[in-house]
C-alpha cells in the first residue's frame, strides 16, 4: 500500500508551477494545485489501485491532485450516496466534476438517479455534473436501452435556458453524445434540438444549433451506418 505521505511526495516532485498557469487559460482554478498532468496521476493511481481508506484521505485534503486521484482510487461498489452527495456540493471549477463523473460517478449504482437529481440543482457545477454524467453515462453504458437515455431528453429541453457557462456545454455535451449511440437516438436527439432552437434563449439557440450541426453532420452519420 502507498501511504498518504508517499502520494504527497510524489505530487510534490511532479509539481510544475508552469502548467498552473495554463490552467488558469482553460478554467481550472482550484485554490491549491501542484499543477501535475492527469496522464501522471492516472499512473499514480494505477500503482495505487482501489484503495477506500487512502482515497477518504485524499479528498479531505483541499488541494486538486488529491482530489482527482481520490476519485481514481475510490471504490465505486462501496460507496455511498451521502458521500458524493458530499463530494458534489465543494466542486467549484469544470474538471474537479468532470474528473470525478467520468473516475467514479458514471461507474455506481445510482449514476442515473443522480444524473436526474442534479440536472436540477441550483448551484452551477451541481448541475453541470448532472448533465455530465448523462453525457458519460452515453458513452460508458455500452448495453444500456434507449429508453434511460430517451428520459433525459425532456430535462435537457427544460433546463436549455439556462446561461452559465459550465452548465449550457455540458447541455450541449449531453444532447451531443446521446445522438450519437445509434440512428435511433440521433433522430430523437435532433428532433429535441430542433425544439430547443425555437425557444427564446441565447443559450437554447446555442445548444441547440451546436448539437444539430455534429448530429446531422456526414462523419457522425457514417460512423451510425458502421454501428
Amino acid at each position: 500500500m502507498i501511504e498518504y505521505e508517499k502520494v504527497i511526495e510524489k505530487l510534490k516532485y511532479l509539481s510544475n508551477p508552469k502548467a498552473i498557469i495554463g490552467m488558469v487559460r482553460y478554467g481550472i482554478t482550484p485554490e491549491n494545485t501542484y499543477g501535475v498532468s492527469i496522464p501522471n496521476l492516472r499512473k499514480i493511481a494505477k500503482k495505487i489501485g482501489i484503495n477506500r481508506k487512502l482515497a477518504q484521505q485524499l479528498w479531505t485534503t483541499n488541494i486538486r491532485e488529491t482530489k482527482i486521484l481520490a476519485s481514481m482510487i475510490e471504490d465505486p461498489e462501496m460507496v455511498t450516496e451521502e458521500q458524493i452527495e458530499d463530494w458534489v456540493k465543494g466542486f467549484n471549477y469544470w474538471e474537479i466534476c468532470d474528473q470525478c463523473c467520468m473516475n467514479l460517478f458514471e461507474k455506481t449504482e445510482f449514476a442515473y438517479k443522480k444524473a436526474v437529481e442534479w440536472s436540477s440543482g441550483g448551484k452551477e457545477f451541481v448541475k453541470r455534473t448532472g448533465f455530465v454524467l448523462m453525457a458519460r453515462l452515453a458513452v460508458s453504458d455500452k448495453k444500456a436501452d434507449d429508453d434511460k437515455f430517451e428520459r433525459f431528453f425532456p430535462i435537457i429541453k427544460r433546463e436549455a435556458t439556462d446561461y452559465r457557462n459550465y452548465v449550457k456545454k455540458a447541455l450541449n455535451w449531453a444532447l451531443r453524445q446521446i445522438g450519437k449511440r445509434n440512428f435511433n437516438l440521433n433522430g430523437k436527439a435532433i428532433k429535441i434540438a430542433k425544439e430547443i432552437q425555437k425557444m427564446d434563449s441565447k443559450s437554447a439557440k446555442w445548444i441547440a444549433s451546436d448539437a444539430i450541426r455534429e448530429l446531422t453532420s456526414e462523419a457522425v452519420q457514417k460512423k451510425l451506418l458502421n454501428l
